[in-house]
Order: structure tokens, then sequence, then C-alpha cells
């Protein structure tokens, strides 16, 4: 069975009620794809009713049920919310609160345990990117930041590459390629049915570059930032993958 090909927008810490009305927009559309928005968590409880066939997740959770952790929001608590999927280990979670790979792993038990998706982000930074570590970063975050419970069902991984995320450059397409090859290789090799587990790209996705890099090998889909605030572009998006 071939992965799913799906459209992902993270809007991060963007969105207010009044941003709901770009979701209308997309559920009104025949997107002849899956799609996810990830809106901050006190959209998603509303977004979820303006959402249609559109499947709304958040964008990160704590690894325990419940307790004292002043600020943090539980798996259980995002399906209780109406979430279906949870955005995991994103490079500005590594990046700006220390997220270890076995936090993400634990964070990814816990999802699976309350029956979110989990879309788990790996990619390396500029740094590694010019020492020749791409590869070996990405093998080290997959082992460490995917559980043994993935199956693909219940995870998506997305290849972010730092350096890409929201500066308008992204890897060549043979870097991307790269990338994306060695994902489905470790998953498949790890997993029965690695090769059916969706890999999305994600970095300075737009719809001018989308077409060209959804035609790559082993890209089933994007991870999209900036680009899905507004559903024009994110539809534009949506269209290449339909096509692909």
């Amino acid at each position: 069975m071939a992965p799913k090909k799906l459209a992902a927008g993270n809007w991060k810490m963007n969105g207010l009620t009044a941003s709901l009305a770009e979701l209308d927009a997309l559920a009104a559309r025949d997107n002849g794809c899956d799609v996810l928005i990830c809106p901050p968590a006190t959209l998603i409880t509303p977004a979820v009713a303006h959402a249609g066939e559109i499947a709304i997740g958040g964008q990160d959770c704590h690894a325990k049920d419940s307790g004292a952790h002043t600020g943090d929001i539980s798996a259980a608590m995002l399906k209780d919310a109406g979430a279906s999927h949870v955005i995991l280990g994103h490079s500005e979670r590594r990046a700006d609160h220390g997220e270890t790979d076995a936090q993400v792993s634990a964070k990814a038990v816990a999802a699976h345990q309350a029956g979110l998706v989990t879309v788990i982000c790996v990619g390396e930074t500029e740094a590694q990117r010019d020492a020749g570590e791409t590869l070996d970063v990405i093998a080290s975050q997959l082992a460490g930041s995917v559980p043994d419970c993935a199956t693909a069902a219940n995870t998506v991984i997305a290849y972010e590459p730092v350096w890409a995320i929201g500066t308008g450059r992204t890897p060549t397409n043979d870097q991307i390629a790269e990338a994306h090859a060695l994902m489905r290789d470790t998953l498949s090799a790890r997993f029965g049915d690695g090769a059916d587990v969706g890999l999305l790209y994600g970095g300075s996705v737009k719809p001018g570059n989308a077409a060209e890099i959804f035609d790559i090998a082993h890209v089933n889909g994007a991870l999209v930032g900036g680009a899905s605030l507004k559903a024009s572009d994110f539809g534009a998006i949506i269209d290449a993958l339909a096509k692909a």
C-alpha cells in the first residue's frame, strides 16, 4: 500500500479567531488529498467545527497524561479537544526548548496511546549540512525519536532541514531525494510496514516550488509553515500535491 498524500499546515504561534476564515476557505475546496492543519492550541476546538474533511492537529504534547506541568498540554487533552494529529520534535521545539530525541519518542508513545497520529520531525542544521553530517543526523534522529510502537497508520515523518525553514532557501532536488531515500530505507529496515510510512518535506515550501518538490521520489507531501496561513497559498500547494 502506497503512503497517503498529506498536505500539513503548521500555523506555529499565529492565528486568532478571525483566522478560521482561512480554514473555512480550505474546507470549501475539493482538495483531492488528505489535508491537516495544526493551529495554536487555543484554536483547536473551534477549528474542528470549521474544518469539514480537514484534519486538525496540535503542535506539541507532553509525555505525561496529566500532572503538575504548568502550561503544557497532554495528548489526551488534544484528543479531547478534537485533534487527530500532533506535530512532535519540530526543530523550533528542539532548539528553543532543548527537546531531545528521547523526549520526542516519549511524547510519541503518549500520543499513540491517546489515539493521535504523530508527525515526527527530523532535519539537520546548516552547520551539520556544511560538515557533511546530514544523513548521520537524520538516521540518529529517526533512531532516537521514533518509538517502537510507530506504524504506517499512526506515524508520519517530516524532513525539515533547519536552515531552510522560513528562510526562502530550499535544498536541491538531489539533496531532498537523498534524505527521503535514507528515511525510506531506514524505516523499511526497522519496521515491517516502513515502506508505507508517509514522508513529508518541509522548509520554505511555496506554490512556486511545490510541484517540483512533489515530483521527487519518496516525497509524499509537505509540512508547510508560513504558506499554510493563507488559503490561497496553501490551496495552490494542495493542488500541486493532488496532481503529483
